[in-house]
């Protein structure tokens, strides 16, 4: 965190800049917005910026100098992914698609924030409907890794991720159905939490509704877990989301790990690749669980292969996408989006039935492994951010062997999980590790990321000692 610079502050630095008066929230947007200037032509986070940012800064300055914030992010820079309705600004999806009109409500976790106070800094780029991890997508091209633009950001939260590396103010939501948090996050060094399923309410459902959720991508965890407060409200529109549950997600996550079990976990089902520093980044963590009290063991789950079940929910909801979409906009979506879509739109409903038979049965291993285990540890991604500009070649193939093994599980479970950051490798790129707990103890993910956490010191990026070959 930045000392100096309110666009490099966590939120709770800002909140309590403007409640001793010595910050206003228009100040601190001014920061963001000159570094988004500065950096954001070749980071390529935004979507689109809103026009409305600085007035809504500035009504919250009236609201602080008056002692009178409104909620508990008053006045503190958000941005919002753009497959998230935002009233009045598009929702393109990262597709050239979809269609440019505004959005006439506010999606339920947007909603939460402006209720918090939050501003709306703007829209960050996904992937195309969010199907894949590399950063980027036809509409608004490829999004860079402030801590090296030859590196991607991740995806499907692209954009999020970009934002936050780069210092464009502390709080990011994104959405994950099978990583699109947790990857991007680990590949530029953040906290991404995936919560439970319901816990933060979701309209309109995405093309992945069923394993999907929004969540929030930031610098600290303390910050992802008062941002989950604002998010995590329930909403009319959403019949699948959790009952009310008002409460400060920070209230216990000083609470430490002392006494709980913790799994290292290698299989889910099958053995997801990771390289040796991968290796390393869980060992170390685990150490630092150890050392704090947790009782750790090496344990995996009695799980089916899940590779079989995510990449059958996966790809019958691109195909699902594609076919009813008119031929003439076909041409125009990414091209592995197609192939994907291609290989397992074939697929019998019964096929289809059974791997959701089948992703319950994951559920329900999972839900009797943590009856032994409070948390899991693993690795978030087989290896640190690759190359920006390589191709997409085999979706498939890559999804479980380059981008998401390690994540798409606790999606098709539907339990907690988050992303800390464990310091950087050799090539000065960041590494994260993954913990998940029990579905709706998204608490224990929480307090045991803020025990890494304060273990390891994890610098910011500096967007300005990159010299940038793309111009």
């Amino acid at each position: 965190m930045s000392d100096t610079d309110p666009a490099q502050m966590s939120a709770e630095q800002l909140l309590s800049l403007y409640a001793s008066r010595r910050l206003s929230p228009v100040e601190a947007l001014q920061s963001v917005l000159e570094r988004v200037a500065r950096y954001n032509p070749w980071v390529n986070a935004f979507a689109t910026l809103n026009p409305r940012a600085l007035k809504q800064a500035g009504e919250s300055a009236t609201r602080w100098a008056a002692g009178r914030p409104i909620g508990p992010l008053d006045g503190v820079p958000v941005t919002i992914k753009d497959l998230l309705n935002v009233q009045g600004l598009p929702t393109r999806r990262g597709s050239k698609t979809t269609s440019a009109a505004p959005a006439e409500e506010d999606a339920p976790a947007v909603i939460g924030l402006r209720t918090a106070g939050a501003v709306i800094l703007g829209k960050t780029t996904t992937t195309e409907f969010g199907w894949k991890t590399p950063g980027d997508c036809p509409l608004h091209g490829i999004s860079r890794n402030a801590w090296n633009p030859e590196r991607t950001v991740g995806g499907s939260s692209s954009g999020a991720a970009a934002a936050g590396a780069a210092g464009f103010g502390p709080l990011h939501v994104g959405t994950d159905a099978g990583g699109s948090i947790r990857i991007p996050a680990a590949y530029c060094g953040l906290v991404g939490l995936k919560p439970s399923y319901g816990r933060i309410p979701q309209w309109p459902h995405s093309a992945f509704g069923q394993v999907s959720c929004a969540g929030p991508m930031t610098r600290t965890v303390r910050d992802a877990a008062l941002m989950l407060s604002a998010m995590a409200r329930s909403d009319i529109r959403d019949p699948y989301c959790m009952p009310d549950d008002p409460r400060d997600w920070r209230a216990e996550i000083e609470a430490g790990v002392a006494g709980l079990r913790v799994a290292v976990v290698r299989k889910l089902g099958f053995a997801p690749p990771i390289d040796a520093e991968g290796e390393a980044a869980v060992q170390t963590a685990a150490r630092i669980l150890a050392e704090q009290g947790a009782i750790v063991d090496y344990a995996d789950p009695v799980l089916p292969d899940t590779r079989a079940i995510f990449g059958r929910v996966w790809g019958v909801a691109l195909a699902r996408l594609v076919t009813t979409m008119a031929p003439e906009k076909r041409a125009l979506l990414d091209n592995g989006l197609e192939e994907v879509a291609a290989r397992e739109g074939a697929m019998s409903a019964i096929d289809y039935l059974g791997a959701e038979a089948l992703r319950t049965e994951a559920a329900h291993a999972m839900a009797v492994f943590h009856q032994d285990y409070d948390l899991v540890l693993c690795p978030t991604t087989p290896t640190a951010a690759f190359a920006a500009d390589a191709p997409t070649l085999s979706p498939t193939e890559a999804l479980w062997q380059q981008w998401a093994p390690w994540t798409f599980t606790f999606n098709l479970t539907r339990q907690p999980a988050i992303t800390v950051p464990l310091g950087l490798d050799e090539d000065g790129m960041p590494r994260g590790v993954q913990l998940a707990a029990a579905q709706h103890k998204d608490d224990l993910c929480l307090r045991a990321a803020r025990v890494i956490e304060k273990a390891v010191a994890v610098p910011v990026a500096k967007p300005e000692t990159c010299q940038h070959h793309h111009h």
